[in-house]
């Protein structure tokens, strides 16, 4: 796409790894980023534009954008906000610095770097920002409260900066994928472990089988799809003349998106509750 600039964030593996692999191999200028300076060399190893990039850190996000813009003197067509992260828990298990934690990744600093971003946009009357949900930002299950949290008022949030962008040449776009193959259960498990006392709650138990399948080696549920899958709706949020307000992604967030519409809220959440 004539070397057009997209920032990643949420790079190291997954989604924003294959994502960052398959545009530049479209033609894009791919800027990759990730947590770790680790994981940043790795990724500048495997050939692509690097820079270290915390959501949870407010300085590594301006010094990241910084980086960008002076290495692209100021222009960016897309920002595709990946990088997020699961605690799994029960609400009543959950403490205040559990969820901040989550909310500083999954919106404070998605926020943060997307206001930053805009102007840029705005100056240049065109751009494209994606933000990536979940199945999760709409339909909620028991034990993924921080996450659903988060992801639900990072829909709401987009939502209204969709609105505030119209007719700036500024299009938002919300992906929603379902289950897919990545390091996710590997980093909620070591969250879980973070902030969960499992032997203190009444729902030790539940927790026990959770565990078993966060540590389970392949796909953690039916009809998990490889990062492809994502990677076919970012391009077309990036390409499309009107792209899409939300692309769905596997079976489960297209048959969950059905459901909502159309059941009563106490039929859903005995779905939801079963699956779960």
């Amino acid at each position: 796409m004539n070397g057009q600039a997209v920032l990643i964030t949420g790079c190291s593996s997954g989604i924003g790894l294959c994502t960052a692999h398959g545009l530049k191999a479209r033609g894009y200028r791919v800027f990759a980023t990730a947590r770790k300076e680790s994981d940043v060399e790795k990724l500048r190893g495997l050939g692509l534009e690097s820079f270290r990039l915390d959501l949870a850190d407010a300085a590594s996000i301006r010094e990241a954008v910084g980086a960008v813009l002076e290495a692209t003197s100021g222009n960016l067509y897309g920002l595709f906000n990946n990088g997020a992260y699961g605690q799994p828990g029960a609400v009543e298990d959950l403490t205040r610095e559990a969820l901040r934690e989550q909310f500083e990744t999954n919106l404070f600093g998605t926020h943060e770097l997307t206001t930053l971003i805009i102007p840029v946009m705005r100056a240049q009357e065109r751009g494209r920002i994606i933000q990536n949900s979940s199945v999760l930002g709409f339909a909620a299950m028991p034990f993924r409260g921080a996450y659903n949290a988060s992801k639900f008022a990072l829909e709401g949030l987009t939502d209204t900066l969709r609105l505030e962008l119209r007719g700036s040449g500024v299009h938002v776009s919300i992906i929603e994928p379902g289950p897919i193959l990545s390091r996710f259960r590997d980093n909620a498990r070591a969250m879980f472990q973070k902030h969960i006392e499992p032997a203190d709650s009444v729902h030790r138990h539940r927790y026990q089988a959770m565990e078993a399948r966060l540590r389970k080696e392949g796909p953690g549920q039916p009809f998990t799809l490889g990062p492809e899958a994502v990677l076919e709706k970012v391009i077309h949020a990036l390409e499309a003349r009107r792209p899409k307000v939300r692309y769905y992604v596997t079976v489960p967030t297209y048959l969950f998106g059905g459901l909502k519409r159309v059941l009563p809220d106490r039929l859903l959440d005995s779905i939801l509750g079963r699956i779960s």
